[in-house]
């Protein structure tokens, strides 16, 4: 199975502009109020109705509250969202927007109200429309959002790449396989009219371009190794480059040490960096944005055969230094690393890997709050605007020098368990920064890449974590000149 690109008419369908809509459309104003009365103030000629039908509600207009007037006949007048009030004084519904694809009637609504932040709003409206259907449909009726608010077209591209990283996270492995995620990226850069390669098998042994700790992950498994990468120019050929990497492994077993059952379930999920990335790829070249991209995706998995990597082995890796096997868990540090040395090697002016890495990180932060790693502060300072001005959490974590020695070897030059059992969400950075040493900035993001329960804008399952702050930090960061 190759995961398409998002069906992007149906998609923009849920935005539909205000003429787009036909003469004889039947709407329904949506209003987003701060109080009772400012709801009151919208709608004169129900005033009445609307503070009885309040009260027999609940409704107090407190954020992510909803309320749905009727008049006396049952069609509804009116909807109404409880929200803040954001620092310009206008609503700010921020992420209860995306409830409303659940809760609302299914109809077509028209926005009423200039809202403080609406492309985060708006991207949540997306994305809580989202559902994975490739298996079962999704049975309840469409709620359309029709505005011309200022944000609809960067909502509109931030939910296409968020709804991509979705469906490749939530598809099965039995159907998504290196091969298969190879063939969803392939696709992706064809959209985009973007140069991309594949490297495959044993010819990632290639002496004159050696992939040593890919090819040992993935030869276990009877779908071949391989590395994805693709370039993309959206500048000219001094635009700043930038470098994305994911951790694309399709399946982990966890090797010849196996996992528990319990800990084996989600582990499709495992390649939610590389869908991360490539959902940040897709925003990035849909907003023509004036950056020299570059994606490198690592496709393995993690199986048991007679080919696997056992625990004692020693690989010497792309960069050159010996990696010392302390567990065959611990596979996605090691594909990355010869994809992050491959990345250096150009000297990017900014480079950035994705992973579901390490469940250190989960106990640290919990699955919401995706922890990023840096030496460079501006960058990370840029990374918390970000995050914060459009509701996508992450957490700085220091590279703390002194756990350096942890990771090292005893016959080898590093090993990829090191030798305590603290910390091991720095120590897993704390590899990866072993082989970057070229580029001008690096961050490494260990995110878990699934919700685990329904949360406006963020239905359970696959999630493409930080690929909206990031998109707006790279789009702030290389503005486009008009």
């Amino acid at each position: 199975m190759v995961v398409s690109l998002p069906d992007f008419d149906a998609l923009d369908a849920q935005l539909p502009l205000p003429d787009s809509l036909g003469d004889d459309t039947a709407t329904i104003p949506l209003h987003c109020v701060t109080s009772l009365d400012a709801a009151g103030s919208v709608v004169p000629d129900h005033r009445e109705a609307l503070a009885n039908w309040s009260k027999a509600q609940g409704f107090e207009a407190k954020p992510g509250q909803l309320l749905v007037l009727p008049n006396g006949d049952g069609a509804i007048v009116a909807a109404f969202l409880g929200c803040e009030t954001g620092d310009d004084g206008r609503p700010n519904p921020g992420f209860a927007m995306g409830a409303l694809a659940g809760q609302l009637p299914a109809g077509t609504y028209v926005l009423e109200t200039g809202l403080a932040n609406s492309e985060t709003a708006l991207t949540a409206f997306l994305l809580g429309a989202y559902s994975y259907t490739a298996f079962k449909p999704y049975k309840r009726g469409p709620v359309h959002l029709a505005t011309n608010d200022p944000g609809r077209e960067r909502a509109l591209i931030q939910a296409r790449g968020v709804i991509f990283g979705r469906e490749l996270i939530n598809t099965p492995a039995n159907l998504l396989g290196p091969a298969a995620l190879a063939e969803s990226a392939l696709g992706l850069a064809d959209a985009f009219g973007a140069d991309a390669s594949v490297i495959v098998g044993d010819d990632l042994l290639n002496s004159d371009n050696p992939f040593p700790m890919i090819h040992t992950v993935g030869a276990a498994a009877k779908d071949a190794p391989r590395l994805f990468d693709m370039r993309w120019n959206g500048g000219d050929d001094t635009a700043p480059k930038l470098t994305l990497v994911g951790k694309g492994v399709c399946f982990d077993s966890g090797g010849l040490n196996i996992k528990p059952g319990n800990s084996m379930a989600l582990m499709k999920k495992d390649m939610g960096g590389a869908a991360a990335v490539l959902g940040l790829a897709l925003m990035i070249m849909q907003a023509k944005l004036p950056v020299r991209l570059r994606v490198l995706i690592p496709c393995v998995e993690n199986s048991i055969a007679s080919e696997a990597f056992r625990p004692s082995d020693v690989i010497t890796s792309r960069k050159g230094l010996s990696v010392e096997i302390g567990n065959t868990d611990a596979e996605g540090r090691l594909v990355l690393g010869d994809a992050l040395a491959l990345g250096d090697e150009e000297a990017p002016d900014l480079m950035i890997d994705m992973a579901t890495l390490t469940g250190a990180a989960r106990v640290a932060l919990g699955p919401d709050l995706p922890p990023f790693f840096t030496d460079d502060d501006v960058l990370a300072g840029e990374i918390e605007t970000a995050s914060q001005a459009h509701d996508d959490p992450v957490w700085r974590m220091p590279l703390w020098n002194r756990y350096d020695n942890a990771i090292a070897g005893k016959v080898g030059d590093i090993s990829n368990t090191g030798n305590m059992p603290f910390a091991g969400a720095i120590t897993a950075a704390l590899f990866l920064r072993r082989f970057v040493s070229n580029a001008k900035s690096w961050a490494h993001f260990d995110i878990y890449g699934w919700t685990p329960s329904n949360r406006p804008g963020r239905p359970e399952g696959g999630e493409a974590q930080a690929i909206r702050a990031l998109f707006n930090l790279v789009a702030k960061r290389y503005p486009k000149m008009d």
